[in-house]
């Protein structure tokens, strides 16, 4: 009996394999986000891409095969992908009817957020690596994100912006860049989570950090 228990934890959470397909068919079913699998980073070094580019920045936290013009709502296809590659990470194709994002290094981006917080600024889901937070927004066009930033005295250049054509890795997916996390979680239900407007958080995150007087590193 013992021996059977263990196998079933084993199956429940071994490799967090059953849970990544279960929260890729949430994304794409019930919220109706486009995912795709990401790269599996190589067995001997998690920290290697299983791409071939030797020097890759993000390990395992970006499409490769299928490409990213592939990433679909459809549950057959989410099911299949992660029934046969069940460790891949969960990659979102950010833009069109998906959410965007708006990502800074972690420790500014756990200032911003603090500071955020005190000025009582509404944030949707926050996505967490050990390296980079991202904020998750509504849409936006190119033309919109440049006359926002073009308004802008100041835009530190760290900020990185995930629209039509970009991707960030979701949980719980493990990259080589390490365990994607929700550092703010998304209210439970089915519908797709709330998310705010890109120029509020721009604006909000620019007055945190310098409120703060904490610089955000250029990587």
């Amino acid at each position: 009996m013992r021996e059977i228990l263990g196998r079933r934890r084993r199956l429940l959470r071994g490799d967090g394999q059953p849970e990544l397909i279960s929260a890729a068919l949430t994304f794409a079913t019930e919220w109706r986000w486009p995912v795709l699998p990401g790269v599996t980073t190589q067995s001997q070094g998690h920290s290697r891409c299983g791409c071939p580019d030797p020097e890759c920045t993000v390990p395992g936290a970006h499409p490769f095969d299928p490409g990213l013009l592939a990433a679909t709502t459809d549950e057959r296809m989410v099911r299949w992908w992660w029934t046969n590659r069940p460790t891949a990470p969960i990659i979102l194709a950010t833009g069109g009817q998906a959410p965007c994002a708006v990502s800074l290094p972690a420790l500014p981006a756990a200032h911003a957020l603090t500071a955020l917080d005190r000025m009582g600024m509404r944030l949707g889901p926050v996505v967490a690596s050990p390296a980079r937070w991202a904020i998750l927004v509504k849409p936006y066009s190119m033309e919109q994100l440049g006359e926002l930033l073009y308004a802008k005295d100041f835009v530190p250049g760290s900020l990185r912006f995930h629209g039509e054509g970009g991707y960030i890795a979701l949980p719980p997916s493990q990259t080589g860049q390490g365990t994607i996390s929700w550092q703010c979680p998304p209210l439970p239900g089915s519908a797709s989570p709330w998310v705010p407007d890109v120029e509020a958080v721009v604006d909000a995150v620019v007055e945190a950090l310098t409120r703060t007087g904490v610089s955000a590193p250029e990587f």
